[in-house]
Order: C-alpha cells, then structure tokens, then sequence
C-alpha cells in the first residue's frame, strides 16, 4: 500500500509520496479480494530514515489492521 503512493525521486535526493492515500489503497486492494497487503509503519514517520513521507504511523496501524480484516471476511465470505 505504501509503495503505490511512493515517487521515486519525488524529493530530488530521495523518495516522495502521499502516505495519507496508503490507507484507501490497502482497503481497495482488499475489497478487490488480494490476500496480503505491504505497508511501511514507523512510529514516528517524519524521522523514518526510508520512505518517510509514505509511511503509515505505527499508532494507526492496528485500527487499520482491524479493518483491513473486516473487508477481507465479507469479500472472502469468512
């Protein structure tokens, strides 16, 4: 999910993006019924070393997580 927001570089020295589209994009891939989704997390994106601006705060992760698998029981009839 984060790598579909990802533009190589977008910042001129290093990888861009939009991470706040990676959430959207990981639960479209799951209602299209993929069966795992790759996502960058960081507790504090802003200082990520790699893929800052694409990756998702780990705080937001289980919320997403929890999601991503309500999506997945109703497409996949579970």
């Amino acid at each position: 999910a984060t790598h579909s927001v990802q533009r190589p570089g977008g910042l001129g020295t290093g990888s861009g993006g939009d991470g706040k589209y990676a959430p959207a994009l990981a639960r479209a891939a799951v209602a299209t019924g993929v069966d795992g989704v790759f996502m960058e997390t960081h507790v504090n994106p802003k200082v990520a070393k790699s893929d800052a601006a694409n990756a998702i705060k780990f705080s937001e992760v289980e919320k997403l997580w929890k999601t991503l698998l309500a999506i997945h029981k109703v497409v996949k009839g579970a």
